[in-house]
């Protein structure tokens, strides 16, 4: 990361959004609000497709970073890019394709630990600047009335690995090894910096 800070820092509580989401997805919006970060937001459209012989980490970073770039393009503020990938047995398992999919996802993750990978890049003044945050989940054992219920829910339909952790399936989830923030969408201590690397002020922290 580099030392060099723009000498005019664009604050939190400017009028205004101070960062461009190249994301749709609400929890990471909240997250950045969290630490007062005002956004626009503006959804890109990059090819999730994994490459042959790409590992996790390769693949959420480079997913991130196209996002950032993508989204760059788009509007003349900071941008930041996110990917989130549910990990296990060096596998990645993405969002459900059904009911089906999302209980075989479940079972296999319940009763044992596995790996959640959130990158992240920011482009803006200084360049463009990433890192890549790895977190264990472990789960308890999750009947099977419990995955039907979780699915009826209607939850996890969209969430990679087929749960989500900030929601129902919290009961799942019996210890956390690392930033909750990284699963739900972007680890907060890790964003601020980058940010503040940007130029980009956060709710209390100083950009030097």
């Amino acid at each position: 990361m580099s030392d060099t800070i723009p000498s005019d820092p664009i604050q939190p509580d400017a009028s205004g959004p101070v960062l461009c989401l190249a994301s749709a997805s609400p929890r990471r919006r909240d997250l950045l609000a969290s630490i007062g970060v005002s956004v626009e937001v503006s959804p890109v459209d990059v090819d999730e497709t994994p490459r042959p012989a790409e590992g996790a980490v390769d693949y959420v970073s480079r997913l991130a970073r196209e996002k950032a770039l993508a989204g760059a393009r788009l509007s003349p503020l900071p941008t930041l890019g996110s990917d989130t990938a549910v990990v296990c047995d060096g596998e990645i398992l993405g969002k459900p394709e059904g009911a089906e999919h999302a209980a075989a996802m479940l079972r296999r993750l319940a009763g044992r630990a596995h790996e959640v990978l959130t990158a992240v890049a920011v482009s803006g003044p200084a360049g463009l600047r990433e890192t890549c945050v790895a977190i264990r989940v472990t789960m308890r054992e999750i009947a099977d009335a419990e995955i039907t219920a979780y699915w009826a829910s209607g939850e996890p339909a969209d969430k990679a690995g087929g749960y989500a952790i900030q929601g129902l399936a919290g009961v799942f989830v019996e210890r956390i090894e690392g930033s909750h923030s990284a699963v739900v969408g972007l680890p907060l201590f890790e964003t601020a910096a980058l940010l503040r690397c940007q130029g980009v002020a956060v709710w209390g922290g100083a950009l030097e």
